[in-house]
C-alpha cells in the first residue's frame, strides 16, 4: 500500500480533552476507569467505566448547531475540529469522512422510543429520530466542515476504527479523494452497559480481586468500557510533518467465533497480522512494537496471545496493552490508534496499565513501565467479538 500520512489528531477522551492532555495521561500512567455516577449499577456485577468528563461542547461547536446534535455527534465534531486545527489547514471540499463506532447512538434511540410510546408518533421529536442512526456523527462532520467526498460509518465493534481507516486510506491511495477525516466515536449508556454486564463481558470484583481491567494478566475477568472520540486527518501529500504514516492493513475473519464472543481461530488473527506487514512491504523483523487489542477478556486475550506467539515466536517485539487507560470501545478504537501514533512521534512506549502477572501461555515481553524506544514501525491489532479482525502498521517514514 502507498503510505498515507496522519497530520492531525483530535481527542475527546475519558480523563483528557486534547492531544497533549491525552499524552500526559498516558505518560503519567493513570486510568480514567472510575466508578459510574451517570446511572445506577445496583444489581450488576460491574460498576466502573471510563467516562468523558470536563468536556464543554460549546468550546468547539456553535450553540445553534449544537442543539441539533446528540452527545455522540458532539464528541465527533469537537474531535474533528481539533484534528483540523492541529493541521492548521482546512481539508479540501472533495475530502471524505470515514468513522467507526461499535454501538452508535443507542441512548438517542432509547430516548426516541420513549417519546414515541409516551406521546405517539405524531409528537415524537423528529430530530431525535435523525440522530438515532449510526452515521449521524459522520454526517455532522461533513456538514460542519463542508466535506463532499465519501461518507461512511463502520460498525464492527472493537475493530470499527481500523475498518474505517482501511476504507478511507484505500480511497486516498486510489486518488478518489486528496484527504479524509478518519476516526471513531463511542458513548457509554445504561442499556449497553447492562447488556455487556449480563453477558459476563465486563470486569468485576472477585474476592480480594478489585474491579479492574487487566489485559493479558492471568487474573483477568473482563473489560471496562469507555467512551469519547478520536479523529484524524489523513492525506496523501502532507503539508507538515506527520505523526506517522499508515503503511499497511490486514483483515480476516475468525469463523470459530460466536456472535457475541471471541473464538479460537488464532491462525486467522495471525494471518491478518502478517497481511498488514506484507501490505506495508515489511518483514516481521521490521516491527518494533505491537499495540495490542488486549482488553482483559479471557477468550479475547487468549486468542490474540496465541496469534502473537504464532506469528513472531521467540523474536517478538515489545507489546503494549493501552486500553487500561481509557477502556474498550473508547472512541470506537480511536484512542488506541492515537496512543500508537503518539508513541511513534515521541519515540516512547507506554506502560501496559493493569498488567501485573503474566498469563502462563505468554512468552513475549509486555511493556510494564514507560520507556524510550526506537520505533520505525508499529503493528496495531484490533480483534472484535464476533470474529472480525483488522490490523494496521504505522510507520515513521514516508517510504
Amino acid at each position: 500500500m502507498n503510505r498515507v500520512a496522519i497530520t492531525g489528531i483530535g481527542i475527546v477522551a475519558p480523563g483528557a480533552v486534547g492531544i497533549e492532555p491525552f499524552r500526559a495521561m498516558l505518560d503519567a500512567g493513570t486510568t480514567a476507569v472510575q466508578p459510574i455516577d451517570r446511572f445506577d449499577t445496583e444489581g450488576l456485577a460491574a460498576h466502573t467505566a471510563a467516562l468523558v468528563r470536563d468536556f464543554k461542547a460549546r468550546d468547539y461547536i456553535p450553540a445553534m448547531k449544537m442543539r441539533r446534535m446528540n452527545t455522540l455527534s458532539r464528541y465527533a465534531v469537537a474531535a474533528a475540529r481539533m484534528a483540523i486545527d492541529d493541521t492548521a489547514t482546512q481539508p479540501a471540499s472533495e475530502s471524505g469522512v470515514a468513522i467507526g463506532t461499535a454501538f452508535g447512538p443507542v441512548q438517542t434511540s432509547v430516548d426516541y422510543m420513549q417519546e414515541y410510546v409516551s406521546r405517539g408518533p405524531a409528537l415524537a421529536p423528529p430530530q431525535l429520530f435523525a440522530e438515532s442512526v449510526a452515521n449521524a456523527p459522520g454526517s455532522h462532520i461533513a456538514i460542519e466542515f463542508d466535506l463532499r467526498g465519501f461518507n461512511i460509518t463502520m460498525t464492527q465493534r472493537e475493530s470499527s476504527l481500523l475498518a474505517a481507516a482501511m476504507y478511507g486510506c484505500g480511497q486516498i491511495v486510489k486518488g478518489t479523494v486528496p484527504s479524509a477525516i478518519i476516526g471513531g466515536v463511542e458513548e457509554v449508556n445504561e442499556m449497553v452497559f447492562s447488556v455487556l454486564d449480563r453477558l459476563g463481558t465486563l470486569c468485576y470484583a472477585d474476592g480480594e480481586l478489585t474491579e479492574r481491567m487487566r489485559p493479558f494478566d492471568r487474573r483477568r475477568n473482563g473489560m471496562a468500557i469507555g467512551e469519547g472520540s478520536a479523529m484524524f486527518v489523513a492525506e496523501s501529500s502532507p503539508s507538515r510533518e506527520p505523526y506517522g504514516w499508515l503503511s499497511g492493513f490486514g483483515i480476516a475473519r475468525d469463523t470459530t467465533a460466536t456472535i457475541s464472543d471471541w473464538g479460537t481461530g488464532h491462525e486467522q488473527v495471525a494471518a491478518a497480522m502478517r497481511s498488514a506487514i506484507d501490505d506495508a512491504d515489511l518483514h516481521l523483523s521490521d516491527i518494533d512494537a505491537i499495540y495490542a487489542s488486549a482488553n482483559g477478556t479471557k477468550r479475547g486475550d487468549r486468542l490474540e496471545l496465541r496469534a502473537i506467539e504464532n506469528t513472531f515466536g521467540d523474536a517478538c517485539p515489545p507489546v503494549v496493552a493501552a486500553k487500561g487507560y481509557f477502556g474498550e470501545y473508547a472512541g470506537g478504537g480511536g484512542l488506541q490508534f492515537a496512543a500508537a501514533l503518539l508513541a511513534m512521534r515521541d519515540q516512547k512506549l507506554h506502560a501496559s496499565l493493569g498488567f501485573e502477572k503474566a498469563d502462563p501461555e505468554m512468552h513475549f515481553t509486555m511493556v510494564r513501565e514507560p520507556r524510550a524506544a526506537t520505533l520505525r514501525h508499529i503493528l496495531i491489532n484490533s480483534l472484535s467479538a464476533g470474529g472480525g479482525v483488522v490490523c494496521a502498521v504505522v510507520s515513521r517514514e514516508a517510504a
